[in-house]
């Protein structure tokens, strides 16, 4: 390394980003319907403009947390892509570097509906992320980094093209450097391109190529039972079905993503916490690339099902938590933590951002959260039928049956 120059990140998180609008919204006593009316006038405070998207919400989150990490993200040259070039100098001088600016494009944006104690809504212009392909990661940029993150290829139109021809070949050479390799996704609009989408297709290529794979429970239904999905959606009124997961499905949803290809299938369960279910196969942990464990730690990652339930905060604003939720359990992956230790510090780098309105607040440095998770911090509970389960009270996390169990069963 030449003398002066900036050390090479451990992390490159790429994929979606955009500008995130949050009307301050006071809490009321109505549901998020009566918000919605036609021609009702809602009196909102100040609105927040952070950048959003997993470029910004995990990629700052692990910067917070004091993983070296490069943000690779495509932008417009307009006012929303200098605002978010703007916050991320402010954050750390370097790490608007790899930010793409097309002169001919919009920056993606979201209006962000947020109010107090209810789940948020989104209006989104996917923008730039539509043109983003494998060739925006250089192989240069990927020296040198251990982990490569990348997230929302719903949201981002050539990533999702020709059966997720372009997320394959991009995954894949992350993978082919040597990086541990890892994804998040995104619910698309069911009316929209991204709806219609083949997923079951585009994850049986995506996850030949992936290590550690983060959706969320509605994500992952959506793109793997959509029948399920939609059926479920009709008979509770709503597409938050948090409610109907259970451990058999969480079980049944994990295992096909294991049989897919990936070492390692987190599932995000919003106010429930985190689900994780890993391979039990040696040779595929081992394979995870520069983060993989050895030794003692390889078995303690072996055919582990574990559910961490969410910290007790005051929720401010949920935009942005599983985000957080991702970067906590990256981080100590890339820190070479134990199965149970990366399951607490993803929830609570989760829970410290649902305490702030905005996308990035509340993320403490990796020591403070290490200290307020050693201080007592209390646990919201598990919250869903978990059959079979054990609680281990030392680690005050959810074990599911073992393997040998299973197969009994």
């Amino acid at each position: 390394m030449a003398a002066g120059s900036a050390p090479r990140a451990e992390a490159v998180v790429a994929g979606h980003i955009c500008l995130d609008v949050i009307p301050r919204i006071e809490e009321r006593r109505q549901s998020l319907e009566q918000y919605l009316v036609p021609g009702k006038l809602n009196a909102v405070g100040p609105a927040l403009s952070q950048p959003g998207g997993t470029v910004p919400n995990t990629g700052l989150a692990l910067h917070l947390l004091g993983i070296r990490t490069k943000l690779i993200g495509k932008i417009g040259r307009d006012l929303f892509g200098a605002e978010i070039v703007q916050t991320f100098r402010r954050l750390g001088g370097e790490l608007a570097d790899g930010l793409i600016v097309s002169p001919d494009e919009h920056t993606s944006y979201t209006l962000v509906i947020n109010p107090p104690n209810v789940d948020r809504i989104f209006f989104h212009c996917t923008g730039a992320n539509d043109t983003f392909t494998a060739d925006d990661v250089r192989e240069d940029e990927l020296a040198g980094a251990r982990l490569f993150h990348f997230g929302y290829p719903p949201l981002m139109r050539r990533m999702y093209e020709d059966g997720g021809r372009e997320l394959a070949r991009l995954l894949a050479k992350a993978k082919r450097l040597g990086l541990t390799v890892s994804l998040d996704m995104a619910r698309p609009d069911p009316e929209s391109p991204a709806g219609r989408a083949d997923w079951r297709a585009i994850l049986a290529a995506a996850l030949l190529h992936v290590d550690l794979f983060l959706p969320s429970f509605e994500e992952i239904l959506y793109m793997l039972r959509p029948d399920v999905y939609r059926e479920l959606a009709r008979e509770e009124g709503t597409e938050d079905l948090l409610r109907r997961a259970d451990g058999p499905l969480l079980a049944e949803l994990a295992e096909e993503l294991i049989r897919m290809g990936a070492a390692a299938a987190a599932i995000k369960l919003g106010h429930y916490g985190l689900y994780l279910r890993t391979t039990a196969d040696p040779a595929r942990m081992k394979a995870m690339g520069a983060c993989a464990p050895s030794g003692a730690l390889l078995d303690n990652w072996l055919d582990r099902e574990l559910l961490a339930p969410c910290f007790a905060v005051e929720e401010k604003g949920t935009t942005g938590a599983g985000d957080a939720t991702i970067a906590g359990f990256l981080a100590a992956v890339l820190k070479g933590l134990a199965v149970e230790e990366a399951m607490r510090a993803a929830v609570a780098a989760g829970a410290c951002r649902v305490e702030r309105p905005d996308p990035v607040g509340g993320i403490p440095s990796w020591d403070g959260l290490m200290k307020r998770i050693g201080a007592g911090w209390a646990r919201r509970g598990a919250g869903m039928p978990l059959p079979g389960w054990r609680y281990d009270e030392r680690g005050q996390i959810w074990e599911g049956p073992g393997k040998a169990d299973r197969m009994r069963s």
